[in-house]
């Protein structure tokens, strides 16, 4: 019996009605947590991933250290894994790379956008995108360099802050109509322009939800209404850890006292699969 792929359950969850909600992982403990919360699809953020090694969402952290990144995710979790893959790192040549290096890690999906590089957060001021044709071509790219017809390549677009909201729908169809699974419109800025994407784009579209974002929707049943496949949550989880980690540590700081109310480290263990591997040494404790 062949097993049943990433990118297979990917397109399952797909075929299903309703919104899929991806939180952020950046790790594989956070993607753990995301898949025992119930949670159907992991998404690795790119920028959690630039955080969790020093630096800001800037466009600083490489193909090589992104693929390896969501590999470790995508062999942590049972569900699929969504991934970041920032701008494909280059030309066509470079987007075909990229999407055989997702694949081969395991990884479900990737998304590609249209920023010019070194690309920099959705939210942020001062972005720049490529030209239309340009984006499209390395769309066209993707298509052809996955070997599994099931993965799923997602086209992002960030024209919204360049050129405007009817730009970025032209570019978003312009995607799909090239092969692209989905659309991923970034950053509209208001409500009515949330609500305005699923209805001019051609496919299927998802939603990118980031606290103190330019978008400013926080009501996920809005977003269902609305007619969206995909909300991602990229800072829901290394904002939890930065707000936590610092109440614990000014704690630490004026008490001297170590925190009774952390969890225990055998919780923690089993939370990573402790029992898993006690399995597997106890058979064979008989050698």
């Amino acid at each position: 019996m062949m097993p049943i792929l990433p990118a297979n359950l990917f397109r399952a969850l797909l075929s299903r009605p309703g919104l899929i909600i991806a939180p952020g992982a950046y790790d594989a403990l956070t993607a753990r947590l995301v898949e025992q919360a119930g949670f159907p699809l992991v998404y690795m953020t790119g920028a959690g991933t630039a955080a969790a090694r020093g630096f800001p969402d800037y466009g600083l952290v490489t193909l090589t250290e992104m693929a390896e990144n969501a590999g470790v995710l995508a062999r942590s979790v049972a569900v699929p894994v969504l991934a970041d893959a920032d701008t494909g790192y280059g030309n066509e040549l470079n987007v075909t790379r990229t999407v055989r290096e997702f694949e081969s890690r395991g990884v479900a999906g990737i998304h590609l956008e249209d920023q010019v590089a070194p690309k920099r957060c959705g939210h942020l001021d001062g972005k720049a995108v490529i030209d239309r044709d340009s984006f499209v071509s390395k769309i066209r790219a993707a298509v052809a360099a996955r070997r599994d017809p099931d993965f799923v390549i997602i086209a992002r677009t960030d024209a919204v802050a360049v050129h405007g909201l009817d730009d970025a729908i032209e570019r978003a169809n312009a995607a799909l109509a090239a092969g692209a699974d989905l659309a991923f419109v970034e950053a509209p800025p208001s409500v009515d322009d949330v609500a305005a994407i699923p209805r001019r784009v051609d496919g299927p579209c998802l939603l990118n939800l980031v606290p103190g974002g330019k978008t400013p929707i926080t009501d996920l049943e809005q977003v269902a209404a609305m007619g969206y496949r995909i909300v991602i949550l990229p800072s829901l989880l290394i904002g939890a850890a930065v707000v936590a980690c610092d109440a614990a540590l000014s704690s630490l700081a004026h008490t001297r006292a170590v925190p009774g109310d952390s969890i225990a480290v055998r919780a923690l263990f089993r939370r990573l699969g402790s029992e898993d591997w006690d399995a597997i040494s106890r058979g064979f404790a008989g050698r």
